[in-house]
């Protein structure tokens, strides 16, 4: 499921707050990024649609029904297919060639490799 920058300001309300009214979240995103009622409905509605959200009422509560690690998979399969071909080892080996990467970054990613094969 693929999930929009205005769509994932919803979403992370969710995962942070849990089930709120969308009176709430649309108060919420008013404060941190200026956007009036309407907006914020309209980007639930689209939420509800994809089936990412549910709407229950009273209230017009909003409770999540995927969760952030679903959303983090879902784009990142995204990311590999449509700018590495498809191929995690082209995307490992880009994050490799990054000079931002520390030490403690670069062992992470030995150990990882490493719990892989040892699970296979």
């Amino acid at each position: 499921m693929k999930l929009y920058d205005s769509e994932l300001k919803v979403m992370e309300l969710l995962w942070q707050k849990g089930e709120l009214k969308a009176k709430q979240i649309a108060d919420e995103l008013k404060e941190r990024t200026g956007w009036n009622k309407n907006t914020s409905y309209t980007v639930i509605k689209k939420l509800v649609d994809k089936g990412a959200v549910e709407r229950r009422e009273p209230g017009f509560c909003c409770v999540p029904l995927i969760d952030r690690e679903s959303a983090r998979q879902s784009a990142l399969s995204e990311l590999v297919d449509r700018f590495y071909q498809g191929s995690v080892g082209l995307l490992f080996a880009s994050l490799l060639t990054r000079e931002e990467l520390t030490s403690e970054e670069v062992n992470r990613l030995r150990e990882m490799i490493d719990e892989k094969k040892c699970g296979q």
